[in-house]
């Protein structure tokens, strides 16, 4: 009984931390305490407009190097939770995370409050109103604002398998937009691709000098032109 009973005690703080036995998953009260808590955005991100200059004219402008090595799975071939990004560790899923920020008219999971049963997506790109419903075919995706394999070229291929992780789900890096214009996007960077909505330029450029900033990726000189263009069309003041 006295090897027991220490045991026991480790067994009952696991369980007030809301784990299961066995799998170290946590319990869907534990979840609810984490998201509950959890920051889905930053202060100060996107940067504003004059920020954003800023940190443009501060970019290294080079070509792209290595896309011919690119590999999806570079950057963790599933969603994780197991980084220190913005959204990691509170035990929901990235996409989930994404459109719980994202989505309007929101309408949780009882038992698990990080899945969106049903939601309204007003998409950045285009303007669209696109309804969301949990497990039915989707018009929504999660789209890196920096493309993955641009960011690949701009500098990720010299980081650590971790570091692409967590730039994979970071949310700052990611938008929940409409499917097919995302696809359309595919991975060209801003001199290649803008949002088909010119009302959303400014923010696009935003963001996306922001992401290229906060992870010291270059721009190519037709790339950071495009953001100047872009960064144009802010309010001024």
């Amino acid at each position: 009984m006295g090897r027991r009973a220490p045991l026991i005690a480790v067994a009952a703080v696991l369980l007030a931390a809301g784990c299961h036995h066995g799998d170290g998953e946590k319990s869907p009260a534990g979840i609810a305490a984490l998201v509950s808590g959890a920051p889905l955005t930053s202060p100060g991100f996107p940067p504003t407009a004059r920020e954003a200059a800023d940190r443009l004219a501060g970019l290294k402008v080079e070509w792209g190097r290595n896309w011919q090595t690119y590999k999806r799975e570079n950057f963790g071939r599933h969603w994780s939770d197991e980084t220190d990004a913005l959204g990691g560790r509170n035990g929901c899923d990235t996409r989930d995370d994404v459109l719980r920020r994202d989505l309007k008219d929101l309408r949780e999971g009882d038992r698990n409050p990080c899945v969106v049963l049903s939601g309204v997506l007003h998409d950045p790109y285009t303007g669209k109103e696109i309804p969301y419903t949990y497990r039915r075919a989707s018009g929504i995706e999660t789209d890196h604002v920096v493309a993955l394999g641009a960011a690949w070229r701009g500098g990720a291929h010299a980081w650590t398998p971790q570091r692409r992780l967590e730039y994979a789900n970071d949310l700052n890096v990611l938008l929940a937009v409409d499917k097919r214009t995302n696809q359309d996007k595919g991975s060209r960077t801003a001199d290649k691709w803008k949002p088909p909505r010119r009302a959303y330029w400014c923010e696009y450029a935003r963001r996306y000098t922001g992401i290229k900033a906060a992870y010291g990726l270059s721009v190519t000189p037709p790339e950071k032109a495009a953001l100047v263009e872009m960064l144009g069309t802010c309010p001024q003041g």
